[in-house]
């Protein structure tokens, strides 16, 4: 029940959203032939209709995931372009509206007013919305096409004053941000794992969000991700969208607990070592660092499970602690204030909101207004944080600019 309202009030902030804009084609369009604006308006209106229902249906039933992919990608892309197509519909009736308030002030009382002095809708300003929508449509639809499943290996030198020789480099591999829920390609999912693979890391960190609101939706891929190894083991943590607050609410019920505790045995069944505010001591030749891991903690609205102090317990004999935390508030937010003993952070979370810029030495995403630290390295004094921008994809399937990233680390002594 606890999103019911929202996707209520959402459907019919679309449906006037969508009669402004039905209104506006039919104006310009008005020396189409009755039987074509007939087939218009039927092809229109069903058209939107079946999406709103198709909303629904992905939401509440459990339908096949590429079904739902493909009900996602039309609304999404709907919407976007019905968006870009609002500034010059807005624009054409505040001109109407000018015009019709100048001339009740200039005409002559009584004075009728000819047929050419009648105001219309500027076709000029409709069809330039009309052209507008076709650039996200365009770009988004490329998103789609090409950037959803571009995996992309990012190889970053990790500097660790304190790492033990015997660690000197070594290699580990980040992923995070899977989102099992939201894939529609399992050759292309696979491929990325392939990608991982052929670069033989020595461990493997996922750093949270195996899927967008329940456990199931990773069983189509749960094989795929299994065959993620590493002879020194796979450390996950968990995200916000992995406990189920997005479906069952924030309130405990016995199907939320259930969700949870099938997440945990899906990871166990992956043979990913999960950490919840725990720790684990990774050996090489005799020398040790520490793994550490929390349970989802953000700044915000995103919930705080992770307990930080339960999982640095016993650690303080540890030269270096790598924390796996998915929400990179959380560095800034209470890594940085309370516990300068870790080294060096892994999250996830933000997608770089999958819309942007990112070469070598530039980077830019409309995230980086809500997200100080969003994607790539990042230090304060002896601390260390890199943001992941994520493997999957939620909400737009696409990715334009931020593409999907595996990122491997060469662990060096300064």
């Amino acid at each position: 029940m606890g999103r019911l309202p929202f996707i209520i009030a959402a459907c019919i902030f679309i449906i006037i959203f969508d009669i402004y804009c039905f209104r506006a084609i039919i104006a310009v369009f008005k020396k189409w032939k009755p039987t074509t604006k007939k087939i218009f308006s039927i092809l229109y209106w069903a058209y939107s209709i079946l999406l709103i229902i198709g909303v629904f249906a992905g939401i509440y039933l459990n339908l096949f995931l590429t079904l739902r992919a493909i009900i996602l990608v039309a609304f999404f892309l709907t919407v976007a372009c019905k968006m870009a197509m609002l500034p010059f519909l807005v624009l054409d009736d505040l001109r109407r509206l000018f015009i019709k308030v100048f001339r009740k002030k200039t005409i002559v009382k009584d004075q009728p007013i000819s047929e050419t002095d009648q105001i219309s809708r500027s076709e000029f300003l409709v069809k330039a919305g009309l052209v507008a929508a076709a650039v996200p449509l365009t770009s988004l639809s490329w998103g789609i096409i090409s950037g959803a499943y571009d995996y992309q290996i990012r190889k970053v030198n990790l500097i660790l004053p304190n790492l033990p020789k015997a660690f000197d480099g070594i290699t580990m591999a980040q992923i995070s941000d899977i989102h099992s829920g939201s894939f529609y390609n399992k050759t292309a999912v696979k491929g990325g794992v392939e990608l991982l693979l052929a670069e033989k890391p020595d461990f493997v960190f996922f750093t949270g969000d195996l899927v967008n609101n329940l456990t199931n939706e990773v069983r189509d891929y749960q094989d795929i991700f299994s065959k993620v190894k590493a002879p020194l083991g796979v450390y996950s943590s968990l995200g916000n969208h992995d406990y189920g607050d997005y479906y069952f609410g924030k309130e405990s019920s016995p199907a939320k607990v259930k969700n949870l505790k099938d997440m945990v045995d899906v990871h166990k069944i992956m043979g990913y070592d999960l950490l919840m505010n725990d720790h684990r001591r990774l050996k090489v030749d005799g020398e040790e660092i520490g793994i550490l891991g929390i349970e989802n903690w953000g700044m915000g609205r995103f919930p705080k499970y992770g307990k930080m102090e339960l999982a640095v317990q016993n650690t303080d004999d540890l030269p270096v602690k790598l924390l796996l935390s998915h929400d990179p508030s959380h560095w800034r937010g209470e890594v940085l204030q309370k516990y300068p003993q870790i080294d060096a952070m892994f999250s996830g979370h933000t997608h770089g909101m999958q819309f942007g810029v990112r070469l070598k030495e530039y980077q830019w995403s409309p995230v980086q207004y809500i997200y100080k630290e969003w994607a790539g390295l990042y230090q304060e004094q002896k601390q260390q944080l890199y943001v992941n921008v994520g493997y999957g994809f939620l909400g737009y399937p696409g990715r334009v600019g931020i593409l999907p990233e595996i990122t491997v680390f060469t662990l060096k002594r300064a």
